[in-house]
């Protein structure tokens, strides 16, 4: 299997310690997400002023925009211990129960990934969210008893990649839900701007600008890739990281201008060179590209998607336009951008994301 894509990349312990450092603390140097940075701060600031717990809050977004860092800025701005787990950890509700019985008044319990928990206790976090109370089953059939257990109040911070997958009656005891939107290549400056000024690296507004450019509008990535830059310039002994050099840096590291790595651009050759700009289903584009259908599809297709390269179709994927400039190539008439196409299936009117033909999807 190829190589893991520096923009999707595991981290390791090192890298996770940097970016733990380089997280904002408090929501006045939280950078970008303007409109939820606002709203967060009223609510918090209320919640202060009445001398309560904040209300349950939920954040929701693609990967690498904050989430987790918002929600330690909620413990931080309330002045309360935070405790992390995550979705997948809590699969039966005891597992829920003994986190919450063992919370102390006050404290603030971040859950990430929280679309991904287990039904029961699901069921079981609906009460402890309205009622700050849990009912324990001892004993089965029955001779099973509930125990009810009262809990102190608490603020539950949820993260979820797919807020369509959680629940309606969980999504409505959230008193404050925050949608976390893709970054401008301005606010990535600024951000980038932040964390060289941590790491002590000498960068001009060129340099910042370059770097930006690639991140895909993610501040995770941004940082991630300013990193590498800087190992570049320490290798190659550059003072001061500038345009040129940036560029150097990150071609090499192969994040194209457009931010396509590795990945990104071997789906869209294997598209156009292989299957002549497509349709092509998921599974055989994965085959070709060397890769898991899931890595194709939930790292490399949704930024290709939403850049406009790739189209989804009832027969399968398509190279977009666009995506024939990018990597250099003529466009062959035909190719979506010069005629229009109907990109859903005409029957269900449902966007197909299977093989080759609609009933086989």
């Amino acid at each position: 299997m190829a190589e893991p894509s520096l923009v999707a990349a595991g981290e390791e312990p090192e890298e996770r310690a940097i970016e733990a450092a380089l997280r904002p603390k408090n929501l006045d140097d939280f950078v970008g997400q303007h409109r939820v940075r606002k709203q967060l701060s009223l609510v918090l600031k209320a919640s202060r002023m009445r001398g309560r717990s904040a209300d349950h809050v939920l954040f929701s977004g693609p990967p690498g925009l904050g989430k987790t860092t918002l929600a330690m800025i909620v413990a931080a701005e309330m002045n309360a211990p935070l405790r992390i787990s995550s979705g997948p950890a809590i699969q039966h509700a005891g597992d829920l129960a003994a986190i919450l019985s063992s919370l102390s008044e006050g404290e603030v319990l971040f859950l990430d990934e929280i679309h991904r928990m287990s039904r029961p206790a699901e069921e079981m976090l609906y009460m402890a969210m309205e009622d700050f109370r849990v009912d324990i089953v001892v004993g089965k059939g029955a001779g099973a008893t509930a125990i009810p257990l009262e809990l102190p109040p608490f603020t539950l911070v949820g993260a979820t990649t797919r807020a369509g997958l959680l629940p309606g009656p969980l999504r409505d005891r959230f008193g404050f839900t925050g949608h976390l939107e893709f970054y401008s290549v301005p606010e990535l400056e600024l951000v980038l701007r932040r964390s060289a000024g941590l790491l002590d690296l000498k960068v001009n507004s060129a340099g910042f600008s370059e770097i930006a450019g690639r991140s895909r509008g993610t501040p995770r990535i941004a940082n991630r890739l300013l990193r590498r830059v800087r190992d570049w310039a320490l290798v190659h002994g550059v003072e001061q990281i500038d345009a040129r050099s940036a560029s150097a840096a990150l071609d090499m590291y192969e994040v194209d201008k457009k931010g396509l790595d590795r990945l990104d651009r071997s789906v869209l050759e294997a598209l156009i060179t292989k299957f002549g700009g497509g349709p092509v289903g998921l599974s055989t584009l994965a085959i070709a590209v060397g890769e898991e259908t899931e890595t194709v599809e939930t790292v490399a297709e949704p930024f290709l998607v939403r850049e406009g390269l790739l189209g989804r179709t009832p027969r399968g994927r398509i190279a977009m336009a666009p995506a024939w400039t990018h990597l250099g190539y003529a466009i062959p008439a035909g190719v979506f951008g010069q005629e229009q196409l109907d990109l859903f299936d005409r029957v269900t009117g449902a966007e197909v994301t299977g093989d080759w033909a609609p009933e086989s999807q």
